[in-house]
């Protein structure tokens, strides 16, 4: 499945902007058949946002269960003759979509693209309904995973994720054509010798068994570089300018299915020439060590919640130029195609993660509410959570799989690591990632400070070792000196693994203005001071390869005695602006 795109023989028209919105509070919706006609009592809701946070009244911010966007849509008359496709960037948690009274497909999981061919119910020049009922609802058997509970004041949302449960259509919505044969995957699989680069692409094609396919690659200048014939191949590159951290170069490969010297159809892909290797506790970008320096991130902005958009995207980069970060891990879920392409284009280097988090309830019930439950059993975390947890591995390789800026997939954050039941659901999911990805990237999961060196049963599966601790913070709490000696110690035992470290979280909760001499805990001073201690940890352990702090700004979470407006470890405000961390951050980083 690719993208919508703009190309000779392809067209695609946005439909973002203001749909017609509506809360589903009794559940009535599908029973009558909202679908069927103009949405009654309707308000207006922005697309792409989540519509947590434009609203105003907290039983709605809160709210779980159906809701309910439409609008009216035009199909293009050059759209006539071609398939005509409803592309969806994300639903989150699931969506069903109906064109006029015609129910025409059901996605499950949030943060994944999906599509449906409408040509058969749609005319071009003519409009038609579009209906789409999101559900955002999480039970054991989703990912991520909750539960509903029931209490005196009625029924209410457990998740044991440390950020708010924000819903709705975040990202954007395409109606787009395609030629009724026409490419349906391209995947890319990179390397170099020398100064000679290779791209090796697979074509997969629908209807085309008359046609020919032809594979062209030019440089960043238009410059053709390589060509070939033929569904399969490999291009060689003379001189080849590489992707790197730092340096985002893109070779641009235009597919073509062609009716002898008829283009029918033409898909583009931007390709980065590199190689990404593990060798002990190494950790290589085309055959140089690499250290991982940025972020843990959350796609969390005032207002728009977990909504794109492109101008806020912008501001990220910056900061993240500015600091002198070269990484992020995008925490939790998968990122929009628009960050990835961005990421791709300016050379940052990317671990992509699953949804898969919340499975652990010795954290998530400690924390979060909801104690009692057991994370692996066949009530809970089952076998049918492992298939969902399976469709979303698939699903984000089969997204990003040629994007140069992916180096790591991570399968999961702080599941519960440390049991045999934990062992026994992760031992498949390494060997279902390593089989989705073409180039072979590292795969690996993060994990959590219940589960340290010596206990963990599902760190032997992972070719790198990512790590969330809290020395100073959680434990050690306003003890700098004691966080730094037992840090180093846990890190020197993970380091006889033999495998690279990544810290991917480590962070002290920071009331932006707070000040404090001595520095004490929630003031900028001990949030500096911090971060010092852990970096003195780090450099002491040669297999550390990377630190990514938690987080980059403070985010929204759901509401509880431990959050104040929710999650203050950014090291950047919500609104973008830097504590005092950042400048410290910047002087060891730049």
């Amino acid at each position: 499945m690719l993208r919508p795109q703009e190309t000779e023989s392809r067209s695609r028209l946005p439909l973002d902007g203001l749909w017609d919105f509506r809360i589903d509070r009794d559940g009535a919706g599908y029973d009558e058949r909202w679908f069927s006609a103009p949405l009654q009592d309707a308000r207006a809701m922005v697309v792409p946002s989540s519509y947590n946070d434009l609203v105003v009244d907290a039983e709605d911010r809160n709210f779980f269960g159906d809701i309910w966007y439409q609008r009216t849509v035009r199909v293009p008359r050059g759209f006539a003759g071609d398939r005509v496709i409803l592309y969806f960037e994300s639903a989150t948690h699931r969506a069903t979509v109906w064109v006029d009274d015609l129910e025409v497909t059901r996605h499950e999981g949030g943060y994944l693209p999906f599509e449906v061919d409408i040509t058969d119910h749609v005319t071009a020049g003519r409009t038609f309904r579009l209906t789409v009922c999101v559900n955002n609802t999480l039970s054991f058997q989703t990912i991520p995973p909750g539960v509903i509970e029931d209490t005196p004041t009625g029924r209410k949302q457990i998740y044991w994720h440390d950020f708010f449960n924000f819903a709705g259509l975040h990202r954007s919505v395409w109606l787009a054509s395609r030629p009724a044969s026409h490419v349906d995957d391209l995947t890319v699989v990179t390397g170099f010798e020398g100064t000679t680069g290779s791209v090796r692409y697979d074509v997969r094609s629908v209807d085309a068994q008359q046609l020919t396919a032809r594979a062209v690659l030019a440089d960043a200048d238009g410059v053709v570089v390589a060509q070939g014939d033929g569904d399969q191949g490999e291009l060689h590159v003379d001189d080849v300018h590489l992707w790197g951290p730092g340096d985002g170069y893109l070779y641009d490969l235009t597919v073509q299915l062609l009716d002898g010297g008829t283009i029918v159809d033409e898909v583009h892909q931007h390709v980065g020439i590199r190689t990404v290797e593990v060798r002990g506790t190494e950790f290589l970008i085309n055959g140089q060590l690499f250290h991982f320096k940025g972020f843990g991130m959350h796609e969390d902005h005032v207002t728009i919640g977990k909504g794109h958009n492109d101008a806020l995207m912008v501001r990220d980069f910056e900061l993240l130029q500015w600091i002198g970060a070269n990484s992020f891990r995008t925490s939790h879920y998968p990122y929009s195609e628009d960050v990835m392409d961005y990421a791709d284009r300016m050379g940052y280097v990317v671990i992509d993660e699953t949804p898969a988090v919340g499975l652990n309830m010795g954290l998530g019930g400690g924390i979060f509410g909801g104690q009692g439950y057991t994370t692996y059993s066949p009530e809970t975390v089952n076998d049918t959570t492992r298939q969902r947890h399976i469709e979303e591995i698939e699903g984000l390789v089969a997204r990003d799989k040629n994007h140069p800026c992916v180096v790591i997939w991570s399968i999961a954050n702080e599941p519960e690591s440390e049991t045999e039941g934990a062992e026994n659901y992760f031992r498949p999911l390494f060997d279902i990632a390593r089989k989705a990805d073409p180039q072979g990237r590292p795969v690996g999961f993060v994990n959590v400070m219940l589960a340290p060196y010596g206990k963990c049963r599902v760190s032997q599966f992972g070719d790198v070792l990512m790590l969330n601790r809290y020395y100073g913070w959680y434990v050690n709490t306003g003890d700098l000196e004691g966080a730094e000696h037992a840090f180093t110690e846990e890190l020197r035992g993970w380091a006889t693994e033999g495998k690279p470290i990544i810290i991917t979280e480590y962070g002290a909760d920071t009331m932006p203005g707070l000040h404090q001499l001595p520095a004490q805990p929630w003031s900028e001073e001990y949030q500096v001071e911090y971060l010092a201690a852990n970096h003195r940890a780090f450099d002491k352990v040669d297999a550390v390869v990377g630190e990514q702090v938690w987080n980059f700004a403070d985010f929204a979470t759901t509401s509880g005695i431990m959050r104040v407006g929710g999650n203050k470890k950014g090291v950047f405000t919500r609104d973008r602006q830097p504590k005092a961390a950042a400048f410290a951050l910047r002087e060891r980083w730049s």
